[in-house]
């Protein structure tokens, strides 16, 4: 069996430190996890998670020009569907002034767009516009907290 980078192999856990747990592998080789490759929850103490001579799944995720090799088990493991939070994120977000009155004076409101439907074009023209508003509210807000006259 070939290690490559890549491939999700069978090993065993030889040593434990604070900065990750070492792995020996088949053909007598070993590699390394690093202690942010092991649960894709923070870990602050490897040794809630692993034990020496725990049998465990990696993925060998790089191999350096000394041969020495990274392995991550977090990556080794199923990935799980990632789930939108209730009210979360639209990839919008209006200016506080906006956001208490409602939509802004002069315009009429517009119904938000899907950003998964929305072109590449669409999605830089909106980035742009709510760019350059938010960098106009702040400095509306520095100008009104400096004064509108220059002081001496």
């Amino acid at each position: 069996m070939d290690l490559a980078v890549g491939s999700i192999v069978e090993g065993k856990v030889t040593g434990i430190t604070k900065f990750g747990a070492f792995v020996a592998l088949p053909e007598g080789k070993s590699g390394m996890v690093h202690i942010s490759e092991v649960a894709a929850s923070f870990v602050s103490d490897i040794k809630d998670f692993l034990q020496e001579g725990q049998q465990v799944k990696v993925k060998i995720i790089n191999i350096d020009q000394a041969g020495r090799i990274n392995l991550s088990i977090k990556k080794a493991q199923p990935q799980e569907p990632r789930q939108e939070r209730a009210g979360g994120y639209n990839g919008a977000r209006q200016p506080r002034f906006q956001q208490r009155s409602g939509a802004p004076r002069g315009r009429a409101p517009q119904a938000p767009k899907d950003p998964a439907t929305m072109s590449f074009e669409d999605k830089l023209k909106a980035f742009m516009s709510d760019s350059e508003s938010r960098q106009a509210d702040v400095r509306h807000a520095t100008d009104r907290k400096n004064g509108s006259r220059r002081r001496r």
